[in-house]
């Protein structure tokens, strides 16, 4: 993907599902585990700077998956929430690129991802300039979700559970939504994967 702006990835890869029991990054769908099926989704888009977040299980998970141009960083402190996986990831992404115009975040388990979601997010944050622009499904809005420089420091204020959604009840927050159908599946539990396989085909 083609741009002036610089543009960071972070895919947060880094939580355990203690529900599920075995690592939800490594779940197979389609003939690919689903941190994999991410990766790549994110890889032909051309962005210079990558960025994977492990925690939980990292070794296993490293083991198991091929970084190619992403640059792996450790969340030692993956336990206190998904806040401390985005503040890992955006201080590596800041400190791999200088003058980083935005960052955009993916998680490892939505199945569902297309590479046509992530040109619509960058689309409109490059085009309607917001401070922030989500991907909506149902009545949610989440990640995968691409923020301005602007909401840097309120991202790296975020604590425990909090993900970047708190940021829309900041004051003067600003941001757009694109429409992304069945974003909200992911896989927490083995009846998520029992639903899964039954999509395969």
């Amino acid at each position: 993907m083609s741009s002036e702006e610089n543009i960071a990835v972070v895919v947060l890869a880094a939580g355990g599902s203690t529900r599920l029991g075995r690592p939800k990054q490594l779940v197979e769908f389609k003939g690919k585990t689903l941190l994999k099926h991410t990766m790549d989704e994110v890889d032909d888009l051309g962005f210079h700077t990558k960025i994977l977040v492990l925690g939980a299980r990292q070794e296993e998970i490293q083991n198991k998956i091929d970084p190619k141009g992403f640059k792996v960083v450790i969340n030692t402190d993956w336990e206190q929430g998904m806040a401390s996986s985005i503040k890992v990831g955006l201080k590596a992404a800041i400190a791999e690129e200088e003058g980083l115009d935005h960052v955009l975040f993916l998680v490892s388990d939505q199945p569902f991802l297309e590479r046509a979601n992530l040109i619509k997010l960058v689309h409109t944050q490059l085009t309607q300039h917001p401070k922030g622009t989500y991907s909506k499904y149902g009545n949610s809005i989440g990640v995968p979700a691409i923020f301005a420089r602007e909401a840097f420091p309120l991202l790296l204020k975020l604590k425990g559970d909090e993900g970047a959604k708190k940021l829309i009840y900041a004051k003067e927050f600003d941001y757009g939504t694109e429409t992304f159908n069945k974003g909200g599946f992911d896989v927490d539990t083995e009846e998520d994967v029992r639903q899964l396989k039954k999509m395969e085909a």
